[in-house]
Protein backbone atom coordinates (compact mmCIF):
# COMPACT_ATOMS: atom_id res chain seq x y z
CA UNK A 1 0.00 0.00 0.00
CA UNK A 2 2.47 2.46 0.94
CA UNK A 3 4.85 1.80 -2.08
CA UNK A 4 1.82 2.63 -4.69
CA UNK A 5 1.05 5.71 -2.17
CA UNK A 6 4.82 6.55 -2.94
CA UNK A 7 5.12 5.87 -6.75
CA UNK A 8 1.44 7.77 -7.31
CA UNK A 9 2.41 10.56 -5.11
CA UNK A 10 6.69 10.52 -6.50
CA UNK A 11 5.35 10.90 -9.99
CA UNK A 12 2.76 14.17 -10.19
CA UNK A 13 4.61 15.64 -7.54
CA UNK A 14 7.75 15.40 -9.37
CA UNK A 15 6.90 15.84 -13.15
CA UNK A 16 7.22 19.79 -13.07
CA UNK A 17 10.68 18.94 -11.70
CA UNK A 18 11.58 16.49 -13.87
CA UNK A 19 10.40 18.38 -16.65
CA UNK A 20 12.52 21.18 -16.43
CA UNK A 21 15.26 18.70 -16.49
CA UNK A 22 14.34 17.16 -19.46
CA UNK A 23 14.12 20.67 -20.60
CA UNK A 24 17.76 21.15 -20.20
CA UNK A 25 18.65 18.25 -21.99
CA UNK A 26 16.50 19.25 -24.92
CA UNK A 27 18.27 21.76 -26.99
CA UNK A 28 21.26 19.62 -26.94
CA UNK A 29 19.30 17.09 -28.73
CA UNK A 30 17.84 18.83 -31.25
CA UNK A 31 21.19 20.72 -32.12
CA UNK A 32 22.61 17.40 -33.06
CA UNK A 33 19.39 16.01 -34.40
CA UNK A 34 21.19 14.38 -37.56
CA UNK A 35 24.25 13.45 -35.74
CA UNK A 36 22.09 11.59 -33.29
CA UNK A 37 20.25 9.64 -35.94
CA UNK A 38 23.63 8.56 -37.23
CA UNK A 39 24.46 7.42 -34.38
CA UNK A 40 22.41 5.04 -32.22
CA UNK A 41 24.66 4.87 -29.88
CA UNK A 42 24.44 8.46 -28.78
CA UNK A 43 21.00 7.68 -28.35
CA UNK A 44 21.19 5.17 -26.00
CA UNK A 45 23.65 6.85 -23.95
CA UNK A 46 21.30 10.02 -23.70
CA UNK A 47 18.45 7.70 -23.02
CA UNK A 48 20.33 6.40 -20.11
CA UNK A 49 21.64 9.41 -18.93
CA UNK A 50 18.15 10.84 -18.82
CA UNK A 51 16.81 7.39 -16.59
CA UNK A 52 19.44 8.25 -13.96
CA UNK A 53 18.64 12.12 -13.99
CA UNK A 54 14.91 10.59 -13.38
CA UNK A 55 16.12 8.02 -10.57
CA UNK A 56 18.25 10.61 -8.61
CA UNK A 57 14.87 13.13 -8.82
CA UNK A 58 12.75 10.62 -7.66
CA UNK A 59 15.16 9.35 -4.77
CA UNK A 60 15.24 12.99 -3.79
CA UNK A 61 12.06 13.59 -3.70
CA UNK A 62 10.93 10.55 -1.58
CA UNK A 63 14.03 11.52 0.56
CA UNK A 64 12.80 14.99 1.02
CA UNK A 65 9.34 15.48 0.10
CA UNK A 66 7.06 12.79 1.03
CA UNK A 67 7.40 13.09 5.07
CA UNK A 68 5.90 16.96 4.13
CA UNK A 69 2.96 14.89 2.71
CA UNK A 70 2.48 12.35 4.59
CA UNK A 71 4.10 13.09 8.30
CA UNK A 72 2.33 14.93 11.34
CA UNK A 73 3.38 18.69 12.09
CA UNK A 74 5.18 17.20 15.50
CA UNK A 75 7.28 14.99 12.96
CA UNK A 76 8.16 17.94 11.13
CA UNK A 77 9.11 20.23 13.36
CA UNK A 78 11.45 17.90 14.82
CA UNK A 79 12.98 16.98 11.47
CA UNK A 80 13.84 20.89 11.42
CA UNK A 81 15.27 20.93 14.76
CA UNK A 82 17.91 17.78 13.76
CA UNK A 83 20.08 20.53 11.56
CA UNK A 84 20.73 22.83 14.91
CA UNK A 85 22.81 21.67 17.72
CA UNK A 86 20.59 20.99 21.19
CA UNK A 87 22.50 23.55 23.73
CA UNK A 88 23.74 21.47 27.34
CA UNK A 89 21.65 23.47 29.70
CA UNK A 90 22.44 21.42 32.68
CA UNK A 91 24.23 22.61 35.84
CA UNK A 92 27.82 22.05 36.53
CA UNK A 93 28.29 20.31 39.93
CA UNK A 94 30.48 23.34 40.86
CA UNK A 95 27.67 25.89 40.16
CA UNK A 96 24.78 23.74 42.40
CA UNK A 97 25.55 26.10 45.10
CA UNK A 98 25.01 29.41 43.08
CA UNK A 99 21.26 27.31 41.94
CA UNK A 100 20.19 26.94 45.63
CA UNK A 101 21.15 30.49 46.41
CA UNK A 102 18.98 32.00 43.42
CA UNK A 103 16.34 29.68 43.78
CA UNK A 104 15.51 30.99 47.67
CA UNK A 105 16.04 34.42 46.46
CA UNK A 106 13.31 33.78 43.93
CA UNK A 107 11.01 32.17 46.27
CA UNK A 108 11.54 35.06 48.60
CA UNK A 109 10.85 37.27 45.54
CA UNK A 110 7.77 35.46 44.41
CA UNK A 111 6.04 35.47 48.05
CA UNK A 112 6.38 39.22 47.71
CA UNK A 113 4.89 39.09 44.30
CA UNK A 114 1.86 37.26 45.26
CA UNK A 115 1.34 39.15 48.42
CA UNK A 116 1.24 42.53 46.47
CA UNK A 117 -0.69 41.05 43.35
CA UNK A 118 -3.49 40.09 46.29
CA UNK A 119 -3.46 43.34 47.58
CA UNK A 120 -3.74 45.18 43.90
CA UNK A 121 -7.02 42.93 43.25
CA UNK A 122 -8.64 44.08 45.89
CA UNK A 123 -9.21 47.71 44.14
CA UNK A 124 -10.45 50.23 46.42
CA UNK A 125 -11.36 48.30 49.44
CA UNK A 126 -13.86 46.52 51.03
CA UNK A 127 -16.02 49.56 51.11
CA UNK A 128 -15.51 50.96 47.99
CA UNK A 129 -16.90 47.94 46.99
CA UNK A 130 -20.03 47.90 49.04
CA UNK A 131 -20.63 51.04 47.66
CA UNK A 132 -19.84 50.36 44.27
CA UNK A 133 -22.16 46.86 43.87
CA UNK A 134 -24.72 47.84 46.14
CA UNK A 135 -25.62 51.62 45.81
CA UNK A 136 -24.78 52.27 42.74
CA UNK A 137 -25.77 48.89 41.33
CA UNK A 138 -22.89 48.25 39.29
CA UNK A 139 -20.56 45.42 38.52
CA UNK A 140 -16.81 45.31 39.24
CA UNK A 141 -14.06 45.55 36.30
CA UNK A 142 -12.99 42.31 36.50
CA UNK A 143 -16.55 40.64 36.11
CA UNK A 144 -17.22 43.43 33.27
CA UNK A 145 -14.21 41.86 31.48
CA UNK A 146 -15.48 38.66 31.99
CA UNK A 147 -18.69 39.35 30.01
CA UNK A 148 -17.16 41.27 27.75
CA UNK A 149 -13.86 38.74 26.60
CA UNK A 150 -13.97 35.37 25.41
CA UNK A 151 -13.43 32.53 27.41
CA UNK A 152 -9.85 32.31 27.42
CA UNK A 153 -6.72 33.88 29.94
CA UNK A 154 -5.99 37.53 28.86
CA UNK A 155 -2.34 39.38 28.86
CA UNK A 156 -2.67 41.47 31.87
CA UNK A 157 -0.57 44.59 31.72
CA UNK A 158 1.38 46.22 34.31
CA UNK A 159 -1.02 45.44 37.21
CA UNK A 160 1.58 46.70 39.90
CA UNK A 161 1.25 50.88 38.44
CA UNK A 162 0.41 52.82 40.91
CA UNK A 163 2.08 50.88 43.82
CA UNK A 164 3.47 53.08 47.05
CA UNK A 165 4.20 56.09 45.04
CA UNK A 166 4.67 59.99 46.45
CA UNK A 167 1.04 61.07 46.47
CA UNK A 168 -0.21 57.25 47.60
CA UNK A 169 -1.23 53.74 46.66
CA UNK A 170 -3.53 54.10 43.81
CA UNK A 171 -4.52 50.29 43.23
CA UNK A 172 -3.63 48.96 39.34
CA UNK A 173 -3.10 52.87 38.29
CA UNK A 174 -7.02 52.84 38.82
CA UNK A 175 -7.49 50.88 35.81
CA UNK A 176 -7.07 47.78 34.50
CA UNK A 177 -5.09 47.16 30.44
CA UNK A 178 -4.05 44.72 28.83
CA UNK A 179 -4.84 42.25 25.69
CA UNK A 180 -7.85 39.53 25.36
CA UNK A 181 -9.60 38.07 22.27
CA UNK A 182 -13.06 38.91 21.95
CA UNK A 183 -15.22 37.12 19.16
CA UNK A 184 -11.25 35.51 18.30
CA UNK A 185 -9.90 39.05 17.99
CA UNK A 186 -6.98 40.43 19.98
CA UNK A 187 -7.67 43.37 21.35
CA UNK A 188 -6.65 46.10 23.90
CA UNK A 189 -8.72 46.80 26.57
CA UNK A 190 -8.65 50.10 29.10
CA UNK A 191 -11.46 49.47 32.00
CA UNK A 192 -11.71 52.32 34.90
CA UNK A 193 -11.84 50.71 38.31
CA UNK A 194 -14.19 53.06 39.74
CA UNK A 195 -13.60 51.38 43.20
CA UNK A 196 -10.33 53.28 43.28
CA UNK A 197 -10.64 57.16 44.60
CA UNK A 198 -13.81 57.42 42.66
CA UNK A 199 -12.48 56.22 39.31
CA UNK A 200 -10.79 60.06 39.71
CA UNK A 201 -7.79 60.00 36.73
CA UNK A 202 -4.19 60.32 38.58
CA UNK A 203 -0.97 60.86 36.67
CA UNK A 204 -0.03 57.32 36.85
CA UNK A 205 -3.62 56.26 35.64
CA UNK A 206 -3.00 58.43 32.02
CA UNK A 207 0.55 56.97 31.47
CA UNK A 208 -0.95 53.45 32.05
CA UNK A 209 -3.88 54.71 29.15
CA UNK A 210 -1.30 55.87 27.06
CA UNK A 211 0.75 53.09 27.26
CA UNK A 212 -1.96 50.70 26.43
CA UNK A 213 -2.77 53.22 23.49
CA UNK A 214 0.80 52.80 22.13
CA UNK A 215 0.66 48.97 22.07
CA UNK A 216 -2.30 49.12 20.10
CA UNK A 217 -1.07 51.82 17.49
CA UNK A 218 2.27 49.62 17.52
CA UNK A 219 0.40 46.33 17.01
CA UNK A 220 -2.60 47.47 15.36
CA UNK A 221 -4.81 46.08 17.39
CA UNK A 222 -8.77 47.19 18.42
CA UNK A 223 -9.64 49.22 21.57
CA UNK A 224 -12.47 48.27 23.61
CA UNK A 225 -12.42 51.51 26.60
CA UNK A 226 -15.14 51.13 29.57
CA UNK A 227 -15.52 54.23 30.68
CA UNK A 228 -16.55 54.55 34.44
CA UNK A 229 -14.32 57.79 35.73
CA UNK A 230 -14.82 60.69 38.23
CA UNK A 231 -12.25 62.94 35.41
CA UNK A 232 -9.34 64.14 36.76
CA UNK A 233 -7.76 63.88 40.52
CA UNK A 234 -7.85 68.06 40.27
CA UNK A 235 -5.09 68.33 43.49
CA UNK A 236 -2.65 66.85 40.91
CA UNK A 237 -3.67 68.87 37.85
CA UNK A 238 -0.29 69.81 37.30
CA UNK A 239 1.06 66.30 36.36
CA UNK A 240 -2.39 65.46 34.62
CA UNK A 241 -3.32 68.53 32.14
CA UNK A 242 -1.05 70.85 30.51
CA UNK A 243 2.01 68.65 29.29
CA UNK A 244 2.60 66.79 25.86
CA UNK A 245 2.27 63.47 27.94
CA UNK A 246 -0.35 64.39 29.74
CA UNK A 247 -4.13 64.02 29.62
CA UNK A 248 -4.96 65.67 25.95
CA UNK A 249 -2.68 62.85 24.59
CA UNK A 250 -5.15 60.35 25.20
CA UNK A 251 -7.98 61.64 23.04
CA UNK A 252 -4.90 62.64 20.59
CA UNK A 253 -4.39 59.32 19.89
CA UNK A 254 -7.97 58.51 19.70
CA UNK A 255 -7.92 60.36 16.41
CA UNK A 256 -4.37 58.83 14.95
CA UNK A 257 -5.99 55.60 15.68
CA UNK A 258 -9.21 56.29 14.15
CA UNK A 259 -6.79 57.93 10.85
CA UNK A 260 -5.17 54.61 10.83
CA UNK A 261 -8.17 52.31 10.75
CA UNK A 262 -7.59 50.75 14.19
CA UNK A 263 -11.09 50.39 15.30
CA UNK A 264 -12.07 52.09 18.69
CA UNK A 265 -14.81 50.76 20.63
CA UNK A 266 -16.34 52.80 24.42
CA UNK A 267 -18.94 51.46 26.36
CA UNK A 268 -20.13 54.30 28.96
CA UNK A 269 -20.66 51.90 32.21
CA UNK A 270 -20.45 54.56 35.29
CA UNK A 271 -20.29 58.34 35.28
CA UNK A 272 -17.99 60.06 32.45
CA UNK A 273 -16.88 63.62 33.62
CA UNK A 274 -15.17 66.20 32.79
CA UNK A 275 -12.11 64.85 30.39
CA UNK A 276 -13.53 61.10 30.65
CA UNK A 277 -16.36 62.24 28.52
CA UNK A 278 -14.23 62.57 25.78
CA UNK A 279 -12.82 58.84 25.75
CA UNK A 280 -16.47 57.49 24.55
CA UNK A 281 -17.39 60.46 22.59
CA UNK A 282 -14.07 60.08 20.01
CA UNK A 283 -14.62 56.58 20.10
CA UNK A 284 -15.79 54.74 16.84
CA UNK A 285 -19.05 53.19 18.08
CA UNK A 286 -19.93 53.76 21.93
CA UNK A 287 -22.65 52.11 23.70
CA UNK A 288 -24.63 53.68 26.94
CA UNK A 289 -25.59 51.42 29.90
CA UNK A 290 -29.32 53.02 31.23
CA UNK A 291 -29.45 54.19 34.57
CA UNK A 292 -25.99 54.19 35.48
CA UNK A 293 -24.12 55.40 31.87
CA UNK A 294 -23.87 59.47 31.85
CA UNK A 295 -21.43 62.10 30.15
CA UNK A 296 -20.94 65.59 31.27
CA UNK A 297 -18.48 68.14 31.26
CA UNK A 298 -19.45 69.37 34.67
CA UNK A 299 -22.01 67.63 37.13
CA UNK A 300 -25.39 68.67 38.72
CA UNK A 301 -23.11 70.08 42.02
CA UNK A 302 -21.37 72.09 39.17
CA UNK A 303 -24.75 73.34 37.84
CA UNK A 304 -26.13 73.74 41.40
CA UNK A 305 -23.30 76.17 42.01
CA UNK A 306 -23.28 77.98 39.07
CA UNK A 307 -26.74 78.26 38.00
CA UNK A 308 -28.49 77.32 41.38
CA UNK A 309 -30.60 74.69 39.18
CA UNK A 310 -31.35 71.42 40.53
CA UNK A 311 -31.30 68.41 37.95
CA UNK A 312 -30.09 65.14 38.00
CA UNK A 313 -27.50 62.97 36.48
CA UNK A 314 -29.80 60.82 33.90
CA UNK A 315 -31.42 64.23 32.87
CA UNK A 316 -28.19 66.22 32.34
CA UNK A 317 -26.26 63.18 30.01
CA UNK A 318 -27.85 60.27 30.78
CA UNK A 319 -28.42 57.00 28.54
CA UNK A 320 -31.59 58.82 27.19
CA UNK A 321 -30.47 61.97 26.37
CA UNK A 322 -27.43 61.12 24.74
CA UNK A 323 -29.11 58.25 22.46
CA UNK A 324 -32.10 60.77 21.69
CA UNK A 325 -31.09 64.43 22.09
CA UNK A 326 -27.15 65.08 21.78
CA UNK A 327 -26.03 61.77 19.41
CA UNK A 328 -22.78 61.40 21.31
CA UNK A 329 -23.74 57.54 21.23
CA UNK A 330 -24.91 55.17 19.03
CA UNK A 331 -26.10 52.49 21.14
CA UNK A 332 -28.10 52.06 24.29
CA UNK A 333 -28.05 48.92 26.43
CA UNK A 334 -30.45 48.35 29.13
CA UNK A 335 -28.15 46.47 31.26
CA UNK A 336 -24.68 46.03 31.51
CA UNK A 337 -24.59 42.20 30.07
CA UNK A 338 -26.35 43.95 26.76
CA UNK A 339 -24.11 46.70 27.09
CA UNK A 340 -21.17 44.00 26.69
CA UNK A 341 -22.97 41.88 23.83
CA UNK A 342 -22.83 45.16 21.56
CA UNK A 343 -19.78 44.96 21.75
CA UNK A 344 -18.76 41.62 20.72
CA UNK A 345 -21.37 41.89 18.26
CA UNK A 346 -20.15 45.60 16.72
CA UNK A 347 -16.60 43.67 16.66
CA UNK A 348 -17.97 41.19 14.67
CA UNK A 349 -19.33 43.62 12.34
CA UNK A 350 -15.42 44.59 11.38
CA UNK A 351 -14.26 43.91 7.98
CA UNK A 352 -11.41 41.54 10.06
CA UNK A 353 -9.42 38.75 8.21
CA UNK A 354 -8.57 36.05 11.45
CA UNK A 355 -5.58 34.95 10.81
CA UNK A 356 -6.57 30.58 9.97
CA UNK A 357 -5.70 28.50 13.34
CA UNK A 358 -3.06 26.72 13.57
CA UNK A 359 -2.51 23.72 15.56
CA UNK A 360 1.19 23.09 15.43
CA UNK A 361 2.33 20.85 17.94
CA UNK A 362 5.75 21.60 19.58
CA UNK A 363 8.06 19.74 22.04
CA UNK A 364 8.12 20.53 25.44
CA UNK A 365 11.08 21.95 26.70
CA UNK A 366 14.33 19.67 27.27
CA UNK A 367 13.90 21.43 31.08
CA UNK A 368 11.47 22.32 33.54
CA UNK A 369 10.61 25.82 33.45
CA UNK A 370 10.36 25.38 37.24
CA UNK A 371 14.80 25.40 37.42
CA UNK A 372 14.50 29.01 35.76
CA UNK A 373 14.04 30.12 39.81
CA UNK A 374 17.25 28.68 40.17
CA UNK A 375 18.73 30.68 36.85
CA UNK A 376 17.05 34.02 38.40
CA UNK A 377 20.71 35.94 39.31
CA UNK A 378 20.93 37.27 42.26
CA UNK A 379 24.66 38.63 42.03
CA UNK A 380 24.51 40.89 38.12
CA UNK A 381 28.44 40.75 37.44
CA UNK A 382 28.14 38.62 34.22
CA UNK A 383 27.16 39.58 30.51
CA UNK A 384 27.49 38.90 27.61
CA UNK A 385 30.09 40.66 25.05
CA UNK A 386 28.73 43.12 23.20
CA UNK A 387 30.21 42.63 20.19
CA UNK A 388 28.29 39.40 20.01
CA UNK A 389 24.87 41.00 19.34
CA UNK A 390 25.25 43.97 16.60
CA UNK A 391 25.33 41.74 13.19
CA UNK A 392 22.95 39.31 14.26
CA UNK A 393 20.20 42.08 15.27
CA UNK A 394 20.66 43.42 11.68
CA UNK A 395 20.32 40.12 10.42
CA UNK A 396 17.05 39.62 12.18
CA UNK A 397 15.87 42.44 11.06
CA UNK A 398 16.75 41.72 7.04
CA UNK A 399 15.02 38.64 7.40
CA UNK A 400 11.65 39.78 9.27
CA UNK A 401 12.46 37.62 12.31
CA UNK A 402 11.13 38.74 15.55
CA UNK A 403 13.47 39.11 18.43
CA UNK A 404 13.60 38.00 21.87
CA UNK A 405 15.79 40.26 24.34
CA UNK A 406 16.91 37.98 27.43
CA UNK A 407 18.72 41.15 29.51
CA UNK A 408 21.20 40.60 32.00
CA UNK A 409 23.07 43.64 32.04
CA UNK A 410 25.75 43.92 34.74
CA UNK A 411 27.14 46.96 36.52
CA UNK A 412 30.75 48.06 35.84
CA UNK A 413 33.36 49.94 37.38
CA UNK A 414 33.69 54.12 35.89
CA UNK A 415 37.21 54.60 35.48
CA UNK A 416 39.91 52.46 33.68
CA UNK A 417 42.79 51.81 35.75
CA UNK A 418 45.07 50.76 33.00
CA UNK A 419 45.78 51.50 29.46
CA UNK A 420 44.55 47.81 28.43
CA UNK A 421 41.49 48.80 30.34
CA UNK A 422 40.98 52.30 28.59
CA UNK A 423 41.45 50.45 25.84
CA UNK A 424 38.92 48.12 26.17
CA UNK A 425 36.19 50.68 27.44
CA UNK A 426 37.00 52.21 24.07
CA UNK A 427 36.27 49.26 22.18
CA UNK A 428 33.39 48.79 24.44
CA UNK A 429 31.86 52.36 23.42
CA UNK A 430 32.29 52.17 20.08
CA UNK A 431 30.49 48.37 19.77
CA UNK A 432 28.01 49.72 22.24
CA UNK A 433 26.96 52.69 19.67
CA UNK A 434 26.59 50.11 16.65
CA UNK A 435 24.46 47.66 18.70
CA UNK A 436 22.08 50.73 19.32
CA UNK A 437 22.13 51.65 15.80
CA UNK A 438 21.28 48.34 15.12
CA UNK A 439 18.34 47.93 17.65
CA UNK A 440 16.56 51.04 16.99
CA UNK A 441 16.47 50.82 13.08
CA UNK A 442 15.22 46.92 13.57
CA UNK A 443 11.94 47.08 11.78
CA UNK A 444 10.62 43.58 13.65
CA UNK A 445 8.95 42.93 17.04
CA UNK A 446 10.89 43.07 19.63
CA UNK A 447 10.49 41.63 23.25
CA UNK A 448 12.80 42.78 26.12
CA UNK A 449 12.52 39.97 29.34
CA UNK A 450 14.57 42.11 32.26
CA UNK A 451 16.18 37.95 34.02
CA UNK A 452 18.48 40.02 36.27
CA UNK A 453 20.27 43.31 35.97
CA UNK A 454 18.95 46.52 33.65
CA UNK A 455 22.07 48.69 34.70
CA UNK A 456 23.90 51.45 32.66
CA UNK A 457 24.25 51.73 28.38
CA UNK A 458 24.35 48.55 28.04
CA UNK A 459 20.31 47.77 29.11
CA UNK A 460 19.63 50.77 26.08
CA UNK A 461 21.57 48.13 23.69
CA UNK A 462 19.60 45.05 25.05
CA UNK A 463 16.33 47.05 23.88
CA UNK A 464 15.50 49.20 27.19
CA UNK A 465 12.74 51.04 27.72
CA UNK A 466 14.11 54.13 26.02
CA UNK A 467 14.03 52.13 22.19
CA UNK A 468 10.28 51.09 22.23
CA UNK A 469 10.57 47.24 22.53
CA UNK A 470 6.89 45.80 21.88
CA UNK A 471 6.86 44.12 24.78
CA UNK A 472 9.06 45.11 28.11
CA UNK A 473 8.77 42.35 31.33
CA UNK A 474 11.10 41.36 34.16
CA UNK A 475 10.98 38.86 36.74
CA UNK A 476 10.57 39.66 40.18
CA UNK A 477 14.53 39.44 40.88
CA UNK A 478 15.36 41.86 38.41
CA UNK A 479 17.14 45.30 39.43
CA UNK A 480 16.66 48.22 37.48
CA UNK A 481 18.85 51.06 38.13
CA UNK A 482 21.81 53.34 36.72
CA UNK A 483 24.64 51.99 39.27
CA UNK A 484 24.57 49.43 41.59
CA UNK A 485 23.80 50.49 45.17
CA UNK A 486 26.88 47.64 46.02
CA UNK A 487 29.15 49.64 44.18
CA UNK A 488 28.45 52.94 44.69
CA UNK A 489 31.68 53.59 46.28
CA UNK A 490 33.68 53.03 43.07
CA UNK A 491 31.75 55.98 41.60
CA UNK A 492 32.78 59.79 41.58
CA UNK A 493 30.52 61.96 43.43
CA UNK A 494 29.33 65.28 42.48
CA UNK A 495 30.41 67.65 45.81
CA UNK A 496 31.69 71.13 46.22
CA UNK A 497 35.40 71.22 46.64
CA UNK A 498 34.70 71.94 50.53
CA UNK A 499 31.96 69.12 50.94
CA UNK A 500 34.08 65.85 51.96
CA UNK A 501 30.94 63.94 52.67
CA UNK A 502 30.35 61.11 55.14
CA UNK A 503 29.84 57.50 55.46
CA UNK A 504 26.21 58.27 56.61
CA UNK A 505 25.41 59.91 53.11
CA UNK A 506 26.77 57.47 51.53
CA UNK A 507 24.59 55.03 53.55
CA UNK A 508 21.28 56.85 52.63
CA UNK A 509 22.29 56.89 49.03
CA UNK A 510 22.94 53.27 48.78
CA UNK A 511 19.50 52.54 50.67
CA UNK A 512 17.57 54.44 48.41
CA UNK A 513 19.20 53.10 45.74
CA UNK A 514 18.15 49.43 46.76
CA UNK A 515 14.71 50.46 47.11
CA UNK A 516 14.34 52.80 44.13
CA UNK A 517 16.37 49.36 41.58
CA UNK A 518 13.47 47.03 42.34
CA UNK A 519 11.25 45.29 40.04
CA UNK A 520 8.16 46.41 41.69
CA UNK A 521 9.52 50.40 42.14
CA UNK A 522 9.87 50.19 38.38
CA UNK A 523 6.73 48.51 37.91
CA UNK A 524 4.86 50.88 39.81
CA UNK A 525 6.38 53.54 37.50
CA UNK A 526 5.61 51.71 34.46
CA UNK A 527 8.94 51.64 33.21
CA UNK A 528 8.04 47.94 31.72
CA UNK A 529 4.51 46.52 30.87
CA UNK A 530 4.80 43.89 33.83
CA UNK A 531 6.20 41.79 36.42
CA UNK A 532 5.80 37.95 35.08
CA UNK A 533 7.32 35.13 37.06
CA UNK A 534 10.41 32.85 35.62
CA UNK A 535 8.26 29.84 35.13
CA UNK A 536 5.56 31.55 33.34
CA UNK A 537 7.69 33.13 30.71
CA UNK A 538 7.90 30.61 28.45
CA UNK A 539 3.76 31.11 28.07
CA UNK A 540 3.96 34.67 28.20
CA UNK A 541 6.10 35.39 24.97
CA UNK A 542 4.09 32.81 23.12
CA UNK A 543 1.25 34.99 23.63
CA UNK A 544 2.68 38.22 22.63
CA UNK A 545 4.43 36.54 19.89
CA UNK A 546 0.88 35.39 19.03
CA UNK A 547 -0.72 39.08 19.27
CA UNK A 548 1.74 40.93 17.44
CA UNK A 549 1.18 38.39 14.19
CA UNK A 550 -2.49 39.77 14.03
CA UNK A 551 -1.47 42.66 12.00
CA UNK A 552 -0.65 40.96 9.00
CA UNK A 553 -4.51 39.71 8.53
CA UNK A 554 -5.60 43.45 9.24
CA UNK A 555 -6.57 46.34 6.83
CA UNK A 556 -3.26 48.28 6.91
CA UNK A 557 -4.02 51.33 4.44
CA UNK A 558 -4.68 54.66 5.78
CA UNK A 559 -7.17 56.69 5.62
CA UNK A 560 -6.39 61.03 5.92
CA UNK A 561 -9.05 61.22 8.63
CA UNK A 562 -11.02 59.92 11.73
CA UNK A 563 -14.67 59.06 12.45
CA UNK A 564 -16.51 61.64 13.96
CA UNK A 565 -19.82 62.12 14.90
CA UNK A 566 -21.83 65.32 13.27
Amino acid sequence: MWNNITSCSLWRVSSSFMASRIQTLTPLFLRNYKDFCKNRQTIWTLRNSLCQVMKKTVATLKYNMIPHCFLSHKARYRQYTKTFPVLDGSIPSVCEHVFEENLRNSEACIQRYSELLCKVSKGGGEKATLRHTQRNKKLLVRERLRMLLDDETFLELSPFAGFDLPYGDVPAAGCLTGIGKICGVWCVFMANDATVKGGAIYPISVKKQLRAQQIAVQNRLLSVYLVDSGGAFLPLQAELFPDQSHGGRVFYNEAIMSAMKIPQVAVVCGSCTAGGAYVPTMADETVIVDKIGSMFLAGPPLVKAATGEDISPEDLGGASMHSKVSGCVDHFASSEKEAYERVRNIILTLNYELPPEETLEYDDPLYSAEELLGLAPQGYSYTLHIKLGSHFVQLCSQRSIPILFLQNTAPHASEPTSFSQAEDHTNRLKAQASMMAAVACAAVPKITLVTGGCYRNESYAMCGRSFDPNFLFLWPNARVALVDSRHISTFPQARDDDCTGDDSELKHLKEKLEEESSAFHSSARLWDDGIILPQNSRKVIAQCLTIMKQQKYQIASLQHYPVIRL
